[in-house]
């Protein structure tokens, strides 16, 4: 409570930091992973070195003769910056590896983003698209909770004797109505992700597969919605459904396990974690592959099954091309989220520096990289969602279409270099392993 001002602007920060991050790949989208790569490497190094500076100051203004509780906060402070200095120093070891073995594939990844930041700026109306959903979630979890007070209050009103209150039991079907309630609360959330997804692949179906962008609708944000409405919520329903069928187990299995923290045996707490990896993993894949099954709806206007079953054997015809690109595309998403997070939580270092009075720093720090981490996902995962469709569509085009006359490509000219960059480099690779296989006679 004490440094709640400061708490409120970080987190008004982090969503400005957002923004900022979400205009860049808009507008210059084709040196955005560079500028990623060169902000998050000289930010890490010198977040790490000012770390370390900052517990050196500390340390210097330590003084023996200061009250017992002011030296007590003034360590406290200091052992505080140190388990930063070290955690910062770590995590850019780690990123500098991870940067330094991804730097090959750094060329796809600017062709890729180069379409995506052309679909941001056609559909501007894109990067509204978090806000409206978060709305949606919060007005939705308001009556969620609205209806979880009422159902508190449902039912037989009973006197406890021991307290002197009046409960209120609830007695046959009305008993089931909470947990009736709370599958609900899961199911409605993933509905309202999903009718997000839907939304967002059905505007770049409709401007991947426009040949002339001046002949698309004025709004196909708006197109999307509507077309959502009319044609495919079974499809969001159901898709969101499958999700809660595997992400209840979960949840139920997590919920054993922190009930039996310290009194299950070895065995069954490693059986018990194994399923709750196994079912994460599922929920995680089955989520991809709805995403998908909602691109080819959005193209085919097929029913969900046929469209996951069509998404699945395209992605299986292109598994390691889509992989490749998609990891660097997630590995530079994320570092956008780093860069997020730590700017936000070096402005908060910086900004609780000069307040030695504040005896605690790490809550502060926690709720402010917490909320930075969730604006940031909110806003680039829509860039997220953007790049598999695209890279479905691509998959598509490239499947029935072959450039000749009457089967030109819909895709974009960026995007027909990458391509063409790629199978070149294959194949260049191709001749020069087989030469190297191959046995040359000697001579003089």
């Amino acid at each position: 409570m004490t440094s709640r001002e400061i708490i409120m602007g970080l987190c008004l920060l982090a969503l400005v930091l957002s923004l900022i991050l979400m205009v860049v790949i808009r507008y210059i989208s084709v040196v955005l992973v560079w500028i990623l790569t060169a902000v998050v490497v000289v930010g890490s190094i010198g977040g790490t070195g000012i770390l370390w500076w900052l517990y050196v100051d500390q340390s210097k203004s330590v003084n023996v003769t200061l009250p017992a509780l002011e030296l007590e906060v003034a360590k406290d402070n200091q052992k505080a910056l140190l388990i930063y200095a070290i955690a910062a120093t770590v995590f850019m070891v780690i990123l500098l590896l991870l940067m330094f073995f991804m730097r090959k594939r750094v060329a796809l990844t600017i062709a890729l983003f180069h379409v995506a930041g052309k679909v941001f700026t056609h559909l501007p109306l894109l990067a509204l698209q978090p806000v409206w959903t978060f709305l949606t979630l919060m007005l939705f979890w308001v009556y969620w909770i609205t209806v979880l007070l009422f159902l508190g209050s449902a039912g037989s009103p009973v006197q406890n004797n021991q307290t002197g209150l009046v409960e209120f039991r609830m007695d046959g079907p009305l008993q089931y109505m909470v947990w009736y309630h709370a599958v609900g609360l899961i199911w409605i959330s993933e509905f309202i992700l999903a009718c997000q997804q839907m939304t967002v692949a059905g505007a770049v179906v409709t401007y991947y597969f426009t040949r002339d962008k001046s002949q698309m609708p004025f709004t196909p944000i708006v197109s999307s919605v509507l077309r959502l409405m009319r044609y495919h919520l079974g499809t969001v329903v159901k898709g969101a459904f499958i999700i809660t069928l595997v992400e209840i187990p979960r949840l139920i299995l997590t919920y054993i396990h922190s009930q039996l923290k310290g009194r299950e045996n070895a065995c069954a707490r490693c059986v018990l974690k194994a399923c709750i990896c196994c079912l994460w993993c599922l929920e995680k894949c089955l989520a991809y592959l709805n995403m998908n099954a909602y691109t080819a709806t959005a193209i085919n206007s097929t029913n969900f099954c046929t469209s996951a079953r069509d998404a699945f054997f395209i992605l299986a015809e292109n598994a390691l091309r889509v992989a490749a690109i998609n990891s660097v595309g997630d590995f530079v998403l994320f570092l956008g989220k780093v860069l997020i997070v730590s700017c936000t939580a070096f402005a908060g270092v910086l900004a609780l520096n000069y307040q030695r009075e504040y005896t605690v720093w790490v809550l502060p720090l926690i709720i402010v990289c917490v909320f930075a981490f969730l604006v940031a996902h909110c806003f680039l995962s829509i860039f997220e969602i953007v790049v598999d469709v695209l890279f479905l569509c691509f998959a598509i085009d490239t499947k029935y279409n072959d450039g000749s006359p009457g089967r030109e490509y819909y895709m974009d000219k960026a995007l027909m270099e990458f391509v063409e960059n790629t199978r070149r480099a294959t194949e260049r690779y191709s001749k020069v392993e087989g030469e190297s296989r191959e046995m040359k006679s000697m001579v003089s």
